[in-house]
């Protein structure tokens, strides 16, 4: 029997990746609930283990201007999920909150609710930040050194499962003869003692299904490889060639001995999109046409603009890249997007050697570099190529993001899913009701603690 692929649909937003100009795109196409219970309904359809929901904390700004088409139109997470486990059945729900902003107590009560609320289908992709711009919106002045972002993830994610851990299964009893409905010596109290979370707290919600929601993880750093071998059960990743996947996938998964876990308890999920047409030539016209509608003028200039630290509205975009070197010294120009460039001088002679070998323009060379993973071709290509990322063990699926919103997803359900089904690597029906079922995770038991056997009222649970 082939690996199983693993899929999931991603509600992006507005930005480079969505054809927001498509005529079929309304005003309130990011904000209408119709739009994510369509997404949702289709992803269902299609037997995806869950639907993703990034986050946007604070519209970016760039030579102090608001980059309106950048991260906009993304309602709260809490709310959106919560709506959609009321019209959803088996499809997972992922949302994306930081921890850096966020309390333990709070990020813990929120997803046992999402969890309780959906029967065990609730994910949360914990996401950092150390840029004090978007800190600004929680606590004006103050954010974490970049160095203790992580530190604090990883005390925040312990100290979440503590608290959903703190409830023994045999807490509720609700015993109508004697009057009892919780037996309070099996309701933990939680005190951490971390250096960035200490907290004392007795959790009001009764253990969720999954035991531990499910923990997904998107840094690609060192550090961030770390926390996710550390805690997460599933990662989001960037890398795009079947050789990047191929190293991340084998670099990841090779951490996890060390915290006493197994290559089948962390998948990897890199972000991907999809172009389909009746012919291979169609397919590349799609795109053709496609990438024009994602990287207009404005998008090319403001991304050309980051790497190079300069107002280069003077330069035409159809022309060729800048000669002046990028301003590394300067503060940043762009406000709330994490540093993307760790060497523009680098960068900037990479692409000057890229435009020049195939005579691209600003855009152009912009159109080539921005792209995620893109799988381009009739159905039958498409299926073939997941399914050999996968099987070559490059990710064990994908989190497909539709460059138009809220129908993108459709004629990948109705196309491709069914032949990744006949070829047996993608499921026909769901075999569980949980996320962790649909992922193949192991029960959060015999990750996380449990209070079976302990369960004191006055015995503070210390965080391992």
């Amino acid at each position: 029997m082939p690996k199983q692929i693993h899929l999931a649909a991603h509600f992006p937003g507005v930005n480079h990746h969505t054809v927001w100009t498509d005529p079929s795109h309304q005003p309130d196409t990011q904000t209408a609930f119709a739009s994510f219970e369509h997404l949702a309904r289709t992803a269902e359809r299609g037997k995806l283990d869950f639907l993703f929901l990034a986050e946007g904390l604070r519209l970016r700004e760039q030579r102090g201007q608001l980059v309106d088409h950048d991260v906009v139109g993304r309602p709260d997470t809490y709310t959106v999920l919560a709506a959609l486990a009321g019209v959803t059945s088996r499809l997972g729900l992922a949302g994306t909150i930081n921890a850096t902003f966020n309390e333990p107590y709070e990020l813990a009560r929120q997803f046992a609710t999402l969890d309780h609320l959906s029967a065990g289908r609730a994910a949360w992709n914990v996401v950092t930040s150390s840029d004090a711009f978007h800190g600004a919106n929680f606590r004006r002045g103050g954010y974490l050194d970049h160095a203790d972002r992580y530190e604090r993830a990883r005390e925040v994610v312990e100290a979440a499962r503590a608290l959903w851990d703190a409830w023994a299964a045999d807490a509720v009893v609700a015993d109508a003869a004697t009057g009892v409905y919780a037996r309070d010596r099996s309701i933990g109290l939680v005190r951490t003692d971390g250096r960035l979370v200490d907290i004392e707290a007795r959790p009001t919600l009764p253990r969720p299904p999954q035991g531990h929601p499910v923990i997904i993880q998107a840094g690609d750093s060192d550090a961030g490889r770390e926390l996710a071998a550390q805690v997460a059960d599933a990662v989001f990743s960037r890398h795009g060639s079947l050789e990047e996947g191929r190293a991340f996938y084998a670099d990841v998964k090779g951490r996890l001995a060390r915290y006493g876990r197994s290559p089948e308890d962390l998948k990897i999920l890199p972000g991907a999109s999809f172009v389909l047409g009746d012919t291979p030539a169609e397919a590349e016209e799609r795109i053709r046409e496609i990438q024009r509608q994602q990287v207009r003028p404005a998008v090319a200039r403001a991304f050309v603009e980051q790497l190079w630290n300069r107002d280069l509205s003077d330069y035409d975009v159809d022309g060729p890249l800048p000669e002046i070197d990028p301003l590394v010294e300067a503060p940043s120009i762009t406000q709330g997007r994490a540093a993307t460039f760790k060497d523009p001088f680098a960068v900037a002679a990479t692409w000057r050697a890229l435009a020049a070998e195939k005579g691209l323009s600003i855009r152009e060379l912009v159109i080539e570099v921005i792209g995620r993973q893109s799988f381009v071709g009739t159905p039958e290509h498409v299926a073939d190529e997941i399914d050999r990322y996968v099987q070559s063990d490059a990710s064990d699926g994908f989190i497909l993001v539709p460059h138009l919103t809220p129908h993108g997803l459709d004629e990948f359900v109705d196309r491709v899913v069914p032949l990744l089904q006949e070829r047996g690597s993608f499921r026909t029906e769901y075999t569980g009701t949980t996320l962790r079922e649909h992922l193949g995770l192991p029960a959060a038991g015999h990750f996380g603690r449990t209070l079976d056997g302990v369960g004191a009222a006055d015995e503070a649970l210390p965080v391992a």
